[in-house]
Parts: C-alpha cells; structure tokens; sequence
C-alpha cells in the first residue's frame, strides 16, 4: 500500500469522525455557556429538533447505502456474465480454422489473467486495462477477418455475437466501476446534516449536563465506519470491497486445462 493509498482511506474515516466529534464539542460548550446564562432552561423542544434532525440523517445515510450496495450487486451480477461469455468464446474459437483457433483461445486465457491480476494488485490498473481493451480489439479484428471470408457463415454468427458480448460486457464493467459514483454533492448534504444534527446534539447535552467524551467518541466512531463502508462499497478501486474473485479463479484453471490437453 503506497502512502497516498493510505491517506485516501485515512481521509475517508477521519474526516466523518471531525464532522461529529468537533460540533458535539461546540455545541456541548455553548449549551453549558448558555445554561449559565439563563437559568431553568428546557431541553425538551431542543430534543425534538435533535430527534429530527438524526431521523433525517438516518434516512439520507440508509438512502446513499442502499445505492452503493446496489452497484455492489450489479458489479457481481456482471463479473458473473463476464465469466459466462468469455468461457462461451473459448467454445465457439474451437470452431474457427488456424491460425483463428490458437490466437483466439491464447488471448481469452491472456484476458483472463489480467481480470484475476486486477482484483489482486489495483496498481498494474491503467497497464491491465490497456491490455484488456487490446486483447478485445484484436478479437473484433478476427470477427472482421470471418466477415470478409463469408459473412453468412454460422460460425461467423455465433463468434462474432460472443465476442461482441465480451466487449459490450467489458465496457459495462468498467464504466460501472470507474465511472458510476455516489455525486459528491450527495456525500456532502450527508455531512452536512449530521454536522448540524452533531451541534444540536451537543447543545442538548450542554443544557442538560448529560453529555461525555465516551459517547462522543463512539458516535463519530459509529458515524465513521458507515459511511467508510459506503465509501467503500461505492469506489471499488480501494480494494477493501472487492468481489470474490474465486469464480474466476476456478475459469482461470479450466481453460489452462484446455489449453493443456489441446496442446498435447
């Protein structure tokens, strides 16, 4: 983990942490300086502004939540489908004349490595994309090669659709995971209102005398882990929410078999 990896994800917990634990701080100190100030002082109509004030965060958080576990699930849903059409166009590169059948079943074991190399090092990124969109290039430019031969060929029909299904799949996968985000403008509404629901909160407690450091402590820390994990879950390229791999391990191992057995 190199240092600037190590700040973004320090930065995605501690800067949750300060939006609570600093204005519970302010508020709790105003609330005892105010109380002094004016004496028998209410706390009532300001726990009814405090208990709606953390029903709206509550809400925006489990709102914000519920969409980055979605494009979690769907980021599953495609690696799935990815599986499925790259094993679908190892079968059908069978069907293809030399050199066709060689070169196209040694790119989709290549392309293969490179997806299993990107869920365990996120630093060979930009070089394993880069080498992902050639291989798929080089793929389309066969599907280009049957075409001239004979395009009303049925195996130029079934490579052509499977190889355009890797492709379309590909750019799915990547746009889902590199491009879709939570808006920045909705991360900061959040933090917005639990600094205000945080100020309201300690002003309560300051009014009422019932507030300590422990609890402040453990609703930043609460506060902070959620929304870590929604960060988490939302910007994959962290490599703290990454999708098990392990269906396509066991492609991984299945076309090195084939390859194997058809090199004999």
């Amino acid at each position: 983990m190199n240092l600037k990896h190590f700040f973004d994800l320090a930065l995605m917990f501690l800067i949750p942490f300060i939006v609570v634990i600093i204005p519970i701080i302010i508020g709790q100190r105003y609330g005892t300086y105010h109380s002094k100030k004016v004496a028998g002082l209410n706390d009532a109509p300001v726990g009814t502004v405090v208990g709606a004030a953390f029903g709206l965060l509550a809400f925006m958080v489990a709102f914000v939540f519920q969409i980055s576990s979605n494009r979690y699930d769907a980021r599953k849903s495609l690696l799935l489908e990815e599986i499925t059409n790259i094993r679908t166009t190892y079968l059908r590169a069978e069907l293809l004349k030399e050199p066709l059948n060689s070169e196209t079943r040694n790119l989709l074991v290549e392309y293969v490595d490179i997806r299993a190399d990107i869920g365990k090092d996120t630093a060979k990124l930009n070089h394993l994309m880069t080498r992902s969109q050639q291989i798929l290039n080089k793929l389309w430019s066969f599907s280009r090669k049957l075409a001239e031969e004979d395009r009303s060929s049925e195996i130029y029909a079934l490579f052509t659709t499977s190889v355009n299904d890797l492709v379309d799949n590909y750019n799915q996968r990547i746009t889902m995971t590199f491009e879709y985000r939570i808006p920045s403008v909705v991360l900061w509404i959040i933090l917005t209102i639990a600094f205000c629901a945080m100020l309201a909160l300690g002003y309560q407690f300051g009014i009422s005398g019932r507030g300590n450091i422990g609890i402040n402590i453990l609703l930043a820390i609460m506060f902070s882990v959620v929304m870590f994990l929604i960060i988490s879950l939302d910007r994959p390229e962290t490599g703290l929410a990454r999708l098990n791999q392990k269906p396509l391990i066991t492609l991984q191992k299945q076309l090195q078999v084939l390859q194997s057995n058809s090199n004999k």
